[in-house]
């Protein structure tokens, strides 16, 4: 996908825009210290109520899927359960976004957690797929969303600030978190830092914090030859830009389960990686990779070119920038990890030292504007296989147990970053390109 990187920028403080809209939020007022947060073990009995009926509308969310871009049934349940709860809601936000607007009784901070909420095309299932299908995740997020205002919109007279529900549709096209950002909800609501879970290859209700981590962006180029011999030498170039890279896609659950391990191995094999996929096609070859760090997508595209170059008449075209990396603060995650051991337990968290190299996530569009945290939420059941747990495979089935684990983890971490008063998260600069 060909956008752009933006630098970020901290929104702290910023005024809303938009007046008269319903989702924007005026009158933001600074914590004042009065009252404390929002108590985890209020939040555990309202899950503990709410739980059953969760997992029964996950089920129906799973049952229904639409591709990317065609969420209509699952934007209109979740508007439908979002003003049940009490929410302020506005549909058609960038496509079929729902904007879901919480506010509490004290004041405080404006937060936002996002969900999403398309299933994966037939094309994009490991192996190819018959129809659509729920096998990356995004009904159980969808859920743990909704469980997560339902349970604040609770406990509104202990909540501090506004929470903004941000339930985004096409994100396994890349193109959901743009089109929200271009319709203006981080303004139009004042979002001062933004969060989500993703489901992952972990013990349910286990949760992974990716500090300085979080998933490649990727990268494009095509190549054009010619001459008689143009079909030969594009096989030929394609063999050569494929040998850039340093992974190869597992073929095997064992190959699976290594790379789980690998990503929470501290300066393990993939703390810097390179993967390629190179297709020839006539006299054309198709390129598309991904990278860590991402300032090695000069590098790459350097060694793309003097390999395409040294083929005569060969023409060599990239995206302006590539699909910039979703890269998580450091210190952001390190205080989730934090807030999560102390309400959770010591082993209710991981660490990741790497990032998952054939992934990716347009989440990373939202970090480059406000600061905030991306988390994987454990859905492996006991016993299960590792397929079983993640995404795209046609196997996937997650626990779900972690429905309300989730939700516990992530009310209680909304209603914390509501109230929580001094230094606000981080921010970083995006390398330019």
């Amino acid at each position: 996908m060909e956008h752009g990187l933006a630098r970020r920028t901290l929104l702290v403080g910023a005024a809303a825009a938009g007046a008269g809209m319903v989702w924007g939020v005026a009158g933001k007022a600074a914590a004042d210290g009065r009252g404390g947060p929002v108590a985890q073990g209020a939040v555990d009995a309202e899950v503990a109520r709410l739980e059953r009926g969760l997992i029964a509308l996950r089920r129906d969310i799973h049952r229904h899927p639409e591709t990317p871009g065609q969420e209509r049934r699952t934007a209109a349940l979740v508007a439908r359960e979002l003003r049940a709860a009490g929410l302020s809601v506005t549909t058609g936000v960038g496509g079929h976004g729902v904007v879901g607007v919480l506010r509490g009784s004290l004041p405080g901070r404006t937060v936002a957690y996002r969900a999403d909420m398309d299933a994966v095309p037939p094309k994009d299932i490991v192996g190819g797929g018959a129809a659509p299908a729920h096998v990356c995740g995004h009904d159980l997020h969808t859920t743990v969303a909704l469980g997560v205002a339902r349970v604040l919109a609770r406990l509104r007279r202990q909540l501090s600030g506004t929470v903004v529900f941000l339930f985004q549709p096409a994100e396994e096209a890349l193109a959901g978190a743009r089109a929200l950002i271009d319709a203006g909800v981080l303004e139009r609501t004042g979002v001062e830092e933004i969060h989500a879970l993703h489901c992952g290859p972990f013990p349910v209700g286990q949760f992974a914090v990716t500090p300085g981590y979080g998933l490649p962006g990727q990268d494009r180029a095509e190549v054009t030859l010619s001459g008689p011999d143009a079909p030969d030498a594009a096989r030929r170039l394609a063999a050569e830009i494929g040998a850039l890279a340093t992974v190869t896609p597992p073929q095997t659950p064992a190959d699976l389960e290594r790379m789980v391990a690998d990503v929470q191995t501290p300066d393990g094999p993939l703390a810097r990686f390179v993967a390629v996929r190179a297709r020839a096609q006539e006299a054309t070859v198709s390129v598309s990779y991904r990278c860590w760090p991402q300032e090695r997508y000069v590098e790459v595209r350097e060694d793309i070119r003097r390999l395409a170059t040294s083929y005569a008449g060969a023409g060599v075209s990239f995206p302006a920038e590539p699909f910039p990396a979703m890269v998580c603060p450091e210190r952001d995650a390190r205080t989730l990890a934090r807030h999560l051991r102390r309400t959770l337990g010591r082993n209710a968290v991981t660490e990741l030292h790497a990032a998952f190299p054939f992934n990716g996530e347009d989440f990373a569009l939202y970090l480059g504007r406000v600061p905030g945290t991306y988390t994987f939420l454990g859905v492996r059941a006991p016993g299960a296989t590792v397929t079983s747990s993640y995404p795209h495979y046609p196997d996937f089935a997650p626990d779900e147990r972690a429905i309300g684990m989730g939700v516990r983890a992530m009310g209680g971490w909304i209603a914390a970053r509501t109230h929580a008063s001094g230094a606000p998260m981080a921010s970083r600069e995006r390398p330019a390109f």
